[in-house]
């Protein structure tokens, strides 16, 4: 049984050995394509050797080979596991501060300031990271006046809109009024009607008047010419 349990030790041992052997010399590809900027190689060979064997290289390196095909969301899973399983502060510097290169691509500037302001508490010397976490306060300021020019002008927007409907609105109301007033009759036309209807009954009683009077002029001729022909035949 002895010698059974160290064979199998021994078997199990030497397998880790290759495996390990097998992912290390992926990993080494995976670089060689890096550096030649053959970024779908270098992922492959990445790929190849965490299947063999996960490690906190093989998450971060396959993190940066798909940052470099600008897939920043995936980049930024690996980049997360690789903080989770890191074994040193180092490790946990380099990953904090690429999550946060990747979020600043996604414009997530807020989890990426968080993410510098960690990295910085394991490396506060790290000039690298300083500078990208004031760069990205700045993006933070310019977002946030943006949002508040955005807010300020629909606000403007909207006060222009209530104001042109008011008007509007008035418009429409000075329109029916004017409509009104023409329909109904004015006191001026009123008046002038009353004026006209006036001067018809005072024309047709003057009318009347000169038939009168011309009949009696008429009849006041005629007795005097029968009184002038009777002194005729008198004489």
């Amino acid at each position: 049984m002895k010698s059974l349990v160290s064979i199998i030790a021994i078997n199990f041992f030497y397998s880790q050995c290759l495996l390990a052997q097998s992912a290390h010399k992926l990993l080494v590809e995976g670089d060689k394509s890096y550096i030649n900027e053959e970024y779908l190689t270098a992922e492959e060979s990445y790929r190849k050797a965490q299947e063999k064997k996960s490690t906190t290289k093989s998450n971060f390196n396959l993190g940066n080979s798909v940052y470099q095909q600008d897939r920043y969301v995936e980049a930024v899973q690996h980049y997360k596991n690789t903080y989770n399983i890191a074994e040193n502060d180092i490790e946990k510097v380099n990953a904090l501060y690429n999550l946060g290169n990747a979020q600043i691509k996604l414009g997530q500037i807020e989890p990426a300031i968080e993410s510098y302001k960690r990295a910085n508490a394991y490396n506060p010397d790290d000039s690298d990271i300083l500078k990208n976490l004031y760069m990205a306060k700045l993006m933070m300021q310019q977002q946030q006046q943006e949002q508040e020019q955005q807010q300020e002008q629909q606000g403007q927007n909207k006060e222009e809109q209530e104001n042109q409907n008011n008007d509007q609105q008035e418009q429409q109301e000075q329109q029916e009024g004017d409509q009104e007033q023409e329909q109904q009759p004015q006191d001026s036309d009123i008046e002038n009607q009353n004026e006209q209807e006036l001067s018809k009954e005072d024309a047709l009683k003057l009318l009347e008047v000169i038939e009168n009077e011309e009949k009696n002029v008429q009849e006041k001729l005629r007795k005097m010419s029968g009184k002038k022909k009777k002194h005729k035949k008198d004489w």
